[in-house]
């Protein structure tokens, strides 16, 4: 028998967000500094038995149905492999975020994992934009880590890319155009307040209506059908389909009313919003001796203290003092 993982509003959490790591191997500049951060202790970082193992109570007991792996980078976890094949055993749904550098020499091995799909970042495809958003000049590499998955049978291959005023805010139609034409499904992502530095800018953030109006100028984009559950991005069917372009406005138009996820962060610990700044720690417990059920029961009243929505639009919204690359996407 299993216990809902329910807040105090009636929405029922089934979708986890594992990370795996706070390191990543690129520094963007509307995630950290470009010294990059403190990383974790490698003892507060859940070890590969421990991550499996919440994620078994959250299957087994908390009705979790999807495991969506994250970072940091999730790829610089040496166990990832190990993690996919022991989560794929219990069932679920899973799936992967990742920046794609070194994913042309892991995905086969993902795929046989059980790994059932790819969400991969990528901002730009102009070498010199790319390289100037992520300090680093590697999008061949990216480009060649999405052949690997799409050749894996990693798919769909979903794409998710934020704009950045000044920067990369003049190539959405490029970077929809060379989705389209690599058969991969790309998604743009309104710029949340998670960045480091605390330098996120309500006036500076290109907006989801700025993104369809770019996208409008050299596409026909017309509504794709109903929404799917609580998926956040608005469809379009791009010159009549069959390919699609999605619009996330986590920040002008939120849909917190349909929240499905919980999140665990690598040091094991709960948050029940991407912008909690509140957590609940299992990684004690746990080591603790505490048994499965009580796990269980920490877990149920830690999504019981869910707020009805993020608070971005409200005065007093203060943004959490982690950072993207600590709380897992």
């Amino acid at each position: 028998m299993t216990t809902p993982l329910a807040d105090r509003f009636g929405r029922v959490a089934t979708d986890l967000r594992v990370s795996l790591t706070d390191r990543c191997n690129l520094r963007c500049n509307y995630c950290m500094p470009a010294e990059g951060l403190d990383w974790l202790p490698t003892d507060q970082t859940l070890t590969d038995d421990e991550v499996v193992r919440l994620i078994t109570i959250g299957v087994e007991r908390l009705g979790i149905r999807e495991v969506r792996f994250t970072g940091g980078e999730p790829l610089l976890r040496r166990g990832l492999v190990d993690i996919v094949a022991r989560t794929h055993a219990l069932g679920v749904e899973t799936s992967l975020t990742t920046n794609a550098l070194g994913l042309s020499r892991t995905a086969q091995a993902l795929a046989d994992a059980g790994l059932d799909r790819i969400n991969a970042s990528i901002d730009s495809v102009r070498p010199e934009t790319f390289a100037t958003i992520t300090r680093r000049d590697r999008l061949a590499d990216v480009v060649a880590g999405l052949e690997a998955a799409k050749a894996a049978g990693l798919g769909p291959l979903k794409l998710n890319a934020v704009l950045l005023r000044g920067t990369n805010d003049d190539q959405a139609a490029e970077l929809l155009r060379w989705s389209v034409q690599h058969g991969y499904e790309l998604r743009f992502i309104e710029q949340m307040p998670l960045d480091a530095q605390h330098d996120w800018s309500r006036a500076e953030m290109v907006t989801a209506d700025e993104i369809f109006d770019a996208l409008s100028a050299e596409f026909t984009l017309t509504p794709h059908g109903q929404p799917r559950g609580s998926a956040p991005a608005e469809l379009f069917d791009v010159d009549g389909g069959p390919a699609t372009v999605g619009i996330i406005a986590s920040v002008t138009r939120p849909f917190c009313g349909d929240c499905d996820r919980v999140r665990l962060t690598a040091d094991g610990q709960v948050r029940n919003c991407l912008f909690a700044r509140e957590e609940s720690d299992l990684r004690t417990a746990l080591r603790s001796g505490a048994g499965d059920e009580e796990i269980a029961e920490r877990w149920v009243i830690a999504m019981r203290g869910k707020r009805a929505g993020h608070g971005i639009d409200d005065v007093t919204f203060l943004q959490p003092d982690r950072p993207m690359s600590a709380i897992g996407g």
